[in-house]
């Protein structure tokens, strides 16, 4: 199965139709990941297609505005990687609190021995 079957069979999976452009869509998450944040990518690709409106859009407007949003991606003016403390996801971070253990038990303390 290569890419364009997997879009396919996506799109039928979820009820929608829609044409990708999957070459404009590789392109503009690589530059997002290279110039902005390794989850960038996706993020970005998602909300292209958001702002498309579900496949109502023509081509020619959806490669403008991915046109625009890769110029913004490679204007960015942090390298890829680089640590932002303003980038810290307090909702991940709950996540992370609420699945790890809140203490050890004695049991646990015999297991480890």
């Amino acid at each position: 199965m290569n890419l364009h079957d997997w879009i396919d069979e996506v799109c039928d999976l979820l009820d929608i139709e829609a044409e990708a452009d999957e070459a404009l869509l590789a392109d503009l998450a690589e530059v997002a990941v290279d110039n902005v944040h390794a989850s960038a990518g996706p993020v970005t690709a998602f909300l292209l297609g958001v702002a498309a409106g579900g496949g109502e859009t023509d081509p020619e407007r959806i490669e403008a505005m991915a046109a625009r949003v890769q110029a913004l991606a490679e204007a960015w003016d942090r390298p890829a990687g680089a640590v932002d403390e303003t980038d810290e996801d307090p909702e991940a971070d709950e996540l992370v609190d609420a699945t790890a253990p809140d203490s050890v038990t004695e049991a646990d303390e015999e297991s480890l021995v």
